[in-house]
């Protein structure tokens, strides 16, 4: 059997996007290497972003979605900077990509690693290990709406938002949730709305939720509003299996989830096209952190764990494992970047990474 060559769009975006796309490219070059022609990687980078946006009056090109389609995955950095309004950034680039291609399942999983500093009071924190199954193509992110009566003069000015829920965007992202819960030790899944107070999209999604889950009698369910859920994140981690609500529900959760962790620079996350109809984008939960662009002190892990989420989408679970091991084993040893408590730089850690890596691969 032949070297199997994968096809990566790399779209590092902005700020520390380009400094930890970078390592992640680093990593995953090791690993080929040391596939002893099993496996490659094919790169092609776009230039797309807010610089991009400065000079050219849009975020990527026109048919930058369909550029896409060809590839086997995305590698996504961050986007948005200063200059460019962060909800121009944001539609005009990633959830461009994530609606156009229906990436319909974002997933983001909350690990509390040996060695980093941790923002919760549990007895056991490194136990703690639960996965956020964000719905992402509709529901508060679907960009319905519009501003008006300008006319009026100050204060006179109208903006309406409507969030989108159908039946079907609901009932696929919740089955994902289930059919994730069945692949893992603990089968629970706990779902996530405000539905005393959004009586229509949210009593849908109830409804759903509660229909879905007589077809999986083997897995646990439990519900919670929103506001009760954050405060159970910190008052009761060790309930927490797999946790799946709305676009922004979820999106907000999983900062909580990552903060309590040590540091959104160790989260790493993917919008999936689960049936593979088109490729999947994976990027780290943390922003293009302006403020520290180019110092070299970003911290990667969150990029490379992203890679890791990757490499188990394109079918080698082993390799993504390794990645994984190798992560825990480098902040256990202590090699921390400064958000999490240490003095490494983004490449030192990024090295004791692929160091670790490559003893994984000898003890394996």
């Amino acid at each position: 059997m032949g070297e199997q060559i994968f096809k990566i769009a790399v779209i590092p975006g902005d700020g520390i996007g380009k400094e930890v796309i970078k390592e992640g490219l680093r990593v995953l070059d090791h690993l080929a290497e040391e596939s002893n022609g099993k496996f490659a990687f094919e790169y092609d980078h776009f230039p797309w972003g807010c610089e991009y946006y400065l000079e050219h009056g849009k975020m990527m090109d026109e048919d930058g979605v369909e550029k896409m389609r060809d590839y086997d995955a995305i590698y996504f950095g961050a986007v948005g900077f200063p200059g460019v309004p962060d909800h121009v950034s944001l539609w005009g680039l990633r959830l461009a990509i994530c609606q156009g291609l229906d990436q319909w399942a974002n997933i983001r999983p909350v690990e509390f690693l040996p060695g980093v500093p941790h923002r919760i009071n549990h007895p056991d924190p490194e136990s703690l290990n639960w996965i956020l199954v964000r719905e992402n193509s509709e529901g508060e992110y679907s960009g319905i709406g519009g501003r008006n009566f300008q006319g009026r003069g100050p204060g006179g000015e109208v903006a309406v938002q409507s969030a989108l829920f159908t039946e079907k965007g609901t009932e696929r992202i919740i089955r994902y949730a289930f059919d994730l819960a069945r692949t893992r030790k603990r089968k629970k899944v706990t779902s996530v709305t405000k539905s005393n107070a959004q009586q229509y999209g949210m009593v849908l999604w109830d409804e759903v939720f509660a229909r879905v889950a007589k077809d999986y009698p083997d897995v646990e369910t439990d519900q919670w509003l929103v506001d009760a859920m954050a405060a159970h994140f910190v008052l009761h981690p060790e309930d927490l299996e797999v946790v799946v609500a709305s676009n922004l529900f979820a999106d907000i959760l999983s900062d909580l989830g990552s903060a309590l962790a040590g540091s959104l620079g160790i989260a790493a996350s993917a919008n999936l096209s689960p049936d593979h109809s088109a490729p999947s984008m994976f990027e780290s939960v943390h922003g293009s952190a302006p403020d520290i662009a180019g110092k070299g002190i970003a911290n990667p892990i969150g990029t490379i764990g992203s890679a890791a989420l990757m490499l188990d989408h394109l079918g080698l679970k082993e390799e993504a494992d390794r990645v994984n091991q190798a992560i825990a084993d480098t902040t256990g040893q202590g090699v921390l970047t400064r958000d999490i408590g240490g003095t490494a730089d983004t490449v030192e850690i990024t090295d004791a990474i692929i160091k670790n890596l490559s003893k994984v691969n000898v003890e394996a």
